[in-house]
């Protein structure tokens, strides 16, 4: 049943304004402009959030503050801030949390873009000891904890999760704060998923930069003042990053949307839901297959999912048959400091080639890619922007 009838729009609503719902709102508004559809946008905070740069956040850089009315601005997107706390998937409304009280949001289509934050449930002790980087208010506590630490002459920062974003972590908050002692922790060794001469490369600059690392250990329990090892070891700690593994919102599960076993949203090769079909589900919160495997979370192809998304939104809308998502890795950024960083390129599946670009040539070409998306965005307003614009930086961030 549907919400639409002849005097009121087809309303598309894109939940979540991280990378790939932002792509999906601004796109979709593009493909639809001039037919009897809105467009609204619907996100917890009204700043952009963005993810690839929070590590410099957390080390006590700022990023520019952008404002997603702003982005949205002249793209008949229209904006709700408030915070989503249920969907009722049988009367297609959104119940969310706003600084006005509680309201409803009703849909004729959805677009389901919660994205994916840091797990704090796998190891006792992180929700309420540990730093994440979920989100800038949690990047700006850790900054400043770090200052605190500075002024009092020093101390140890360990950094649980040895995958690119604790490696960036710590290799952003030693170049940063080159006072305090960084341990970086993790089952496996940094840089595992590069080839042999990136990680040669990734592995030296963190030497150089003064980072220990610990791999092959497994975090059992993080304490006020330490880190407890699996074994029994304890680690003095006096500022805890957590950066492994990932979970999603359990809105979708609770829903009665069908999901994977880690809540993600089964999607049919279109990206639609397989079990809703006026629910499409794109980036982090998807479990999309591809001939490789399900994709793993990345903004690399979080983006091309929006962008797919709203693209096959608009060919149905005009009677069409919507088109299966195909997406391969292009490469794997990762930045050693401000001053560094390593560019693995990889084959389709997320494998990594035998090029890799090191250096000052890693800096200029992670900062062209990692910039990219609110450039794209204010773009998207005003042209149809070819889907080879909006590659971006990938790999796998969380490990």
């Amino acid at each position: 049943m549907t919400r639409s009838t002849a005097s009121a729009p087809h309303r598309i609503v894109v939940l979540g304004a991280g990378y790939a719902g932002m792509t999906a709102a601004l796109r979709v508004a593009r493909r639809t402009r001039g037919r009897d559809t809105r467009v609204v946008l619907v996100n917890a905070t009204a700043r952009f959030t963005e993810r690839l740069r929070l590590h410099q956040t957390a080390a006590g850089g700022e990023l520019t503050d952008f404002r997603i009315p702003e982005l949205v601005a002249g793209a008949g997107v229209e904006f709700v801030e408030g915070w989503a706390t249920a969907i009722d998937a049988e009367r297609r409304e959104i119940a969310l949390s706003t600084a006005e009280g509680g309201r409803t949001v009703a849909y004729d289509t959805l677009v389901y873009a919660l994205g994916s934050a840091t797990d704090t449930t796998t190891v006792p002790g992180i929700e309420e000891h540990a730093f994440t980087l979920n989100g800038q208010d949690a990047a700006e506590r850790l900054a400043a904890r770090l200052a605190e630490l500075d002024a009092a002459g020093g101390g140890t920062v360990t950094v649980s999760g040895s995958g690119l974003t604790g490696v960036e972590a710590a290799a952003e908050i030693a170049e940063s704060h080159p006072a305090l002692r960084v341990v970086l922790l993790g089952r496996e060794q940094p840089g595992s998923m590069t080839g042999p001469k990136a990680k040669a490369y990734l592995d030296a600059a963190l030497a150089r930069l003064g980072v220990e690392v610990r791999a092959g250990v497994e975090v059992a329990k993080v304490l006020p003042d330490g880190i407890e090892l699996a074994g029994g070891e304890l680690l003095p700690s006096d500022a805890s990053v957590w950066t492994a593994g990932v979970r999603v919102s359990p809105l979708a599960a609770e829903a009665g949307l069908a999901t994977d076993d880690r809540g993600r949203v089964l999607t049919e090769p279109s990206l639609r839901s397989t079990s809703h079909p006026e629910v499409w589900a794109i980036g982090d919160a998807a479990a999309v297959r591809q001939s490789y495997g399900v994709l793993h979370g990345t903004c690399q192809s979080g983006i091309p999912t929006g962008m797919h998304a709203a693209d096959q939104i608009a060919r149905t809308l005009r009677g069409g048959a919507a088109k299966p998502f195909r997406f391969g890795h292009l490469h794997q950024p990762v930045s050693l400091g401000r001053h560094d960083g390593v560019i693995q390129f990889t084959r389709p599946d997320d494998t990594p080639r035998g090029a890799c670009l090191t250096g000052r040539r890693a800096v200029a070409y992670k900062e062209f890619v990692s910039s990219t998306p609110p450039k794209t965005y204010r773009l998207l307003t005003r042209f149809p922007v070819p889907s080879t614009m909006m590659w971006t930086r990938g790999g796998r961030r969380n490990g």
